[in-house]
């Protein structure tokens, strides 16, 4: 049995919803991210970088998300979650989830997480206040080279497909109108109609 282990508002609805369209079994453990659950001596044996998500296998604890997405993938071919048979359209895919992680996600940790690059309070502000144009940044070139439509890599849905919607919902927060881009715009409203992301997102209220 899989079991992901979660906290509301974070990436690892990617992997939740994944996990919801793929058909496997898996239990879910939300991790308390406001009592710091996620630092505490239990949650570090399993994931000592104390980030979520982590996914227990049979086999041992995967981090990341790129990492947990593909695996998914892989262990529900029937699904079809990603070009598993084509190498280069698979590490397309991989090209767009990595830059998902190094890029947009880190410049969106900098206006709740800048703790982890600076303790300066002006620093900190200062990196807050950059926010909005480094999101806006990323996402007109995800929506002017990297988006396809109607999915991420065209007409098949794939594992990118969650994680684009992880990043467009966070947006707003981040003082962003997800307006400004129509194909995500657009994305999100049509991730929105689908029964995965609607379980995924009533797992995230339980």
């Amino acid at each position: 049995m899989l079991t992901l282990y979660f906290a509301p508002g974070t990436c690892a609805l990617a992997s939740l919803i994944t996990l919801e369209e793929s058909g496997l079994s898996f239990d879910t453990k939300n991790i308390n991210t406001r009592e710091n659950e996620q630092r505490s001596e239990a949650y570090l044996k399993i994931n000592p970088k104390g980030r979520v998500p982590a996914l227990a296998t049979d086999r041992g604890v995967l981090t990341e998300t790129p990492a947990i997405l593909a695996y998914i993938a892989q262990m529900a071919p029937a699904a079809r979650l990603a070009p598993l048979d084509d190498p280069f359209e698979f590490a397309r895919l991989q090209a767009f989830n990595g830059y998902i992680t190094s890029t947009v996600h880190v410049n969106h940790a900098h206006r709740p997480r800048g703790f982890r690059w600076a303790d300066d309070q002006a620093a900190l502000e200062s990196m807050k206040a950059k926010v909005p144009q480094n999101m806006a940044e990323s996402f007109e070139l995800i929506e002017s080279t990297m988006f396809e439509g109607p999915w991420v890599l065209g007409e098949a849905y794939t594992i990118a497909d969650p994680y684009l919607f992880v990043m467009t919902g966070w947006l707003p927060s981040d003082g962003v109108d997800p307006a400004r881009f129509p194909k995500a715009h657009e994305h999100y409203a049509r991730m929105l109609e689908r029964p995965a992301v609607q379980r995924a997102l009533a797992r995230e209220k339980a």
